[in-house]
């Protein structure tokens, strides 16, 4: 089928070239030049621009009867505003798109090509320049401010009841996070991410964990370069020197001890104390030689494990400065983070209820997106941002509603964010309050038993922030 197609095309295209080649033969014959133009081609090319322009209306008018209503049912209070929006602006643009290319194809036709016609030229028009200045300065600045005052009403403050949901975004899934019975986000450090601990809430046990993690990883490196041959044969030949250049010093200066200005060395050597740290050295050195610890490596890999263990320790110190606080009532914030309830693959909302988001991100810019409730936000890496949102429709019934028993509210990325940004959806189910409160009770809490009360002293010297990954700011 696609070579047919192909064949077709190619010749369509070899007919329109004779009949071009035809035309020039037929000028040729009756003796006409190619910039002659008479009357009947400017009247036939004329009245083709206004039967082009009835039929790009017409496929127009078709494709929005067929096509127009794109959006989804909105799902949330502020989604009639939305959409009231979108058409206010819908109908703004078709009507400068029919009036420009109306006046484009009508003046097209008008003033085709007259011998007994000349143009009018004039340089400045101050009415035309006041006309194509003012109404668009008018109608932009109509759309901006109603488009400023819904955008507003949709990214105001949410009510004191609000539910409160953390949506955190890494290349390419979605984590939701519901606070516990205290009502208060745990705090969040992205140095403390770990893969038992994806969106890293801050606990006690959990700095000690990274710390010795960090550690381990720290101690293992500076094995590894310390192991290494090159540098041990470079450090066993300094020491070797140094000592050797003592013997020589030891040597040559000896009657100075016979006249009896002999210390413990002299001046131009090294001290016992030295020397003997020095053969020590040598000694481990020579013992680390012959173990079966030694490695070889290029001075590329060893410069790439001391930038690594340069980073490590830049984390660890990041990790250490981290310090604890306490929220408006006295909530611990490590402690807070404890029976807070993570969610994958899905997150349940329920309707009729204000809904608070807060969204984080790992890496890069994702856009969390959910159509059916007219709601968008970026997520960028070290900025908590919000919405706020009502949903109105139950998942069962929006089933009803499209008549589609599969139907599930989505979160999407609306931004590419990566090769699998295609991949990066979660499921959202709104339920009625009752069926909300059961789903919330039947899920695990980050740490099942409650931690024992951390000692304030103690805590005081522990590591964590209220830095940029903060959840609650």
């Amino acid at each position: 089928m696609k070579l047919i197609t192909l064949l077709v095309v190619i010749a369509g295209v070899i007919a329109l070239a004779q009949l071009a080649k035809v035309g020039q033969l037929t000028s040729l014959i009756r003796n006409k030049k190619e910039e002659d133009i008479s009357d009947a081609d400017t009247r036939l090319n004329g009245g083709l621009f206004i039967a082009f322009m009835v039929a790009f209306y017409a496929s127009f008018i078709f494709l929005i009867i067929r096509y127009g209503d794109y959006n989804p049912p909105a799902a949330s209070a502020h989604g009639e505003s939305y959409d009231t929006l979108m058409n206010f602006n819908m109908y703004i643009i078709m009507a400068v798109f029919f009036l420009v290319n109306s006046v484009l194809f009508i003046f097209a036709n008008k003033y085709r090509f007259d011998k007994e016609r000349k143009a009018r030229f004039f340089a400045h028009d101050n009415r035309l320049e006041l006309i194509w200045t003012v109404i668009p300065s008018i109608v932009l600045a109509v759309i901006i401010i109603y488009g400023l005052r819904t955008w507003n009403e949709m990214t105001g403050d949410a009510s004191d009841d609000a539910l409160r949901v953390e949506v955190y975004s890494k290349q390419f899934d979605w984590t939701a996070r519901y606070p516990g019975a205290d009502g208060e986000f745990g705090l969040a450090n992205y140095n403390l991410i770990t893969p038992t601990n994806p969106l890293g809430i801050v606990t006690q046990d959990g700095v000690t964990e990274a710390l010795a993690e960090i550690e381990g990883q720290i101690a293992s490196l500076e094995s590894e370069l310390a192991h290494e041959r090159g540098r041990l044969l470079a450090e066993k030949a300094s020491i070797e020197e140094q000592l050797h250049s003592d013997d020589h010093h030891g040597h040559g200066h000896g009657h100075d001890h016979a006249e009896g200005h002999g210390d413990d060395h002299d001046h131009h050597g090294i001290s016992p104390e030295f020397k003997a740290n020095l053969e020590a050295r040598l000694h481990e050195v020579e013992h680390m030689l012959a173990s079966d610890h030694v490695v070889v490596v290029s001075n590329a890999a060893a410069e790439a494990k001391e930038d690594k263990l340069h980073r490590l320790k830049r984390h660890r110190q990041r990790i250490e400065e981290v310090k604890p606080f306490d929220y408006d009532g006295g909530i611990a914030a490590w402690e807070a983070g404890a029976d807070d309830k993570i969610m994958k693959g899905e997150f349940h909302l329920p309707v009729g209820r204000e809904v608070e988001f807060v969204f984080r991100s790992r890496d890069v810019i994702h856009s969390a997106y959910m159509p059916h409730f007219r709601a968008q936000m970026n997520t960028v890496p070290g900025v908590p941002t919000r919405f706020k949102m009502t949903p109105t429709i139950t998942t069962d019934s929006m089933r009803t509603i499209l008549d589609d028993p599969d139907f599930n509210y989505v979160l999407l990325c609306n931004k590419v964010c990566g090769a699998a940004h295609f991949n990066m959806q979660m499921a959202v189910v709104v339920e009625t309050e009752e069926e909300y409160n059961a789903w919330l009770e039947s899920q695990e809490e980050f740490i099942a038993e409650k931690p024992n009360t951390v000692d304030p002293n103690a805590r005081a010297e522990a590591p964590v922030t209220e830095t940029e990954e903060s959840a609650t700011l």
